[in-house]
């Protein structure tokens, strides 16, 4: 029987004595943990009283620790919001989500504390609780059990969740999850193959909705266990497998090229995995990932707002994201006309032969009504759903057979000699070069006329950039556009990441072609393939042609 709340599947597991919970030598039953749980939703209503109009919004200021998937479920039996709060932002912009997520309570640590330093007043020294001190403990134990929480007051509409957005292409935006979605969600975990006997990894962040929609919650439906750790780590990855005996891993962004740069071993498929979900993993990392630790990948499509998802199935072609389930509407429309965008056609090497015409957003038309809207931020509603279609702000394209393609985010279009195409089918092919960890590829402004292609690289450990390999590389890849092969090349260690493991680009953006902190940067001066240092004199002779075309204002537009 489907649960309506996400409270109520918690409280299947009231009386559950299975290992639910594994962090380094800590081990807690189901029980325990939603006992745990109980305990801190009890505190709430002494910790800070209720607003009105609104339920309590919590934020956890945490690493991926026991008491952060506590305070999550409090929030669940509770009736209240967790606000997952971004350990790696600081200062003005730490204070600026506080306060726009209106934080009536902070739950951090010791570590953490002095990150808030910047929200001065705004949430009061009595309502920021640090876990590991005893003043915590005490106000714990005075609270009680709590045995009453969860039932039956939650409601499917009540929010339970404030999960920031990456940030990867703009600030980031609190999206809203309730309480009948999440459980929803939950109970997709067999899809998954997640089963009783199952043990999941959680090392992508707790704050964002990937591991708790893709894992945490799942888990819970199942009954499985899951096994914390308090911050990824690629090293430390099949360690841990091995140590707990996981079965299941969710990932997103770079997290499978990192591991994979890890050195390999020949007993590496030596180990407890079944499956491994996530989304923007490359083909040539999902293949070699499934090879050398001997397990399925699964790589979907979807975002926090839950308004559209794409499945691979296994007839999809290895670079497309797949195809929407029966029950969701999906489409490459036009977001200047609404139209839908005419299909993908390619030739014999694969190489897109209409980018222009086919390449549009991702949409979902009739998904407006499923988006619960970003907290506080009518303007970013209004940009999500237009005229009852949700726009998801990524570029993608269709081919005939139905299968969807990834074109990249909304900010990843470029436009060269009056050719538009998108940067995610140039970074695949980039990716295919030996020497590279990983890649991105960004438009950075031409000094007459739309972009140039630039591209970040990222050596694996002990390899370095050799122009004339690249140049060869670049020469035997036959899809390869005649537009795509990158003007510039920067060398990057490490790639800068935003907290989610996704490529940050807007940092590489506005360096644009000047060499910073040490790091290489080549140009390719002609039509040739061929790259060369970028020194001071080409920065010097780039910049007086943007002078001379009245092209000043692009430089600094970024």
């Amino acid at each position: 029987m489907a649960s309506s709340t996400f409270a109520e599947l918690l409280l299947e597991r009231a009386g559950d004595g299975h290992p639910g919970l594994r962090f380094e030598d800590e081990t807690y039953s189901w029980a325990g943990v939603v006992a745990a749980a109980r305990a801190r939703a009890a505190l709430l209503p002494d910790a800070c009283p209720e607003p009105r109009g609104r339920p309590r919004h919590v934020g956890v200021l945490l690493e991926n620790v026991p008491e952060h998937v506590f305070w999550i479920f409090a929030a669940a039996l509770g009736r209240a919001t967790a606000v997952g709060i971004n350990p790696t932002r600081r200062g003005a912009e730490l204070a600026a989500d506080v306060r726009h997520t209106d934080c009536d309570l902070i739950v951090t640590d010791t570590a953490h504390l002095p990150l808030l330093d910047a929200l001065g007043d705004a949430v009061p020294p009595e309502r920021i609780l640090a876990v590991d001190t005893a003043a915590y403990r005490a106000r714990l134990d005075s609270a009680g059990a709590g045995d009453g929480f969860g039932e039956p007051d939650a409601r499917p509409g009540d929010r339970l969740l404030l999960l920031f957005t990456s940030g990867s292409t703009g600030a980031p935006k609190a999206v809203a999850c309730g309480q009948g979605r999440l459980a929803a969600i939950a109970e997709r975990s067999a899809m998954m193959g997640i089963e009783r006997d199952s043990v999941t990894y959680v090392a992508m962040p707790l704050f964002h909705g990937n591991a708790v929609m893709a894992n945490l919650a799942m888990a819970v439906h199942a009954g499985a266990t899951v096994a914390l750790r308090r911050r990824f780590s690629a090293s430390g990855f099949l360690p841990d497998v091995r140590r707990f005996g996981v079965t299941y891993f969710n990932y997103v962004g770079r997290a499978l090229a990192y591991i994979l740069a890890t050195p390999e071993r020949p007993d590496d498929a030596r180990n407890t995995l079944r499956a491994v979900f996530g989304t923007e993993a490359s083909a040539q990392d999902m293949a070699g990932f499934a090879r050398r630790f001997g397990c399925r990948v699964i790589e979907g499509y979807g975002s926090s707002e839950g308004a559209i998802s794409l499945r691979k199935t296994p007839d999809s072609p290895p670079d497309a994201l797949g195809v929407a389930p029966p029950d969701v509407e999906v489409a490459v429309l036009d977001p200047g006309t609404g139209a839908e965008c005419p299909r993908a056609r390619f030739d014999a090497a694969g190489r897109l032969l209409n980018p222009g015409e086919a390449i549009g957003e991702l949409a979902g038309p009739d998904a407006g009504g499923s988006f619960e809207g970003y907290y506080n931020d009518p303007e970013a509603d209004a940009e999500r759903v237009r005229g009852g279609v949700y726009w998801s702000g990524d570029l993608g394209y269709r081919d005939e057979a139905g299968y969807f393609y990834f074109a990249g985010r909304g900010a990843d279009r470029l436009r060269v000699d009056s050719e538009n195409f998108a940067a995610a089918p140039v970074e695949r092919i980039l990716a295919r070069w030996p020497a590279a960890v990983m890649c991105a590829v960004y438009p950075v402004p031409d000094p007459r006329t739309g972009d140039q292609v630039m591209a970040a690289l990222e050596p694996h450990d002990g390899a370095s950039f050799d122009p004339e390999e690249f140049a060869d590389f670049l020469a035997a890849q036959p899809d390869l556009g005649t537009k795509w092969a990158p003007r510039f090349v920067r060398v990057v260690r490490p790639m800068p990441l935003t907290a989610t493991g996704k490529v940050h680009k807007r940092p590489l953006r506005r360096l644009l072609w000047d060499p910073v902190d040490g790091q290489q940067v080549w140009v390719r001066p002609g039509r040739r393939l061929a790259y060369e240092p970028m020194t001071a004199a080409h920065a010097e002779e780039l910049r007086a042609q943007f002078a001379a075309h009245g092209r000043d204002h692009a430089l600094t537009a970024l």
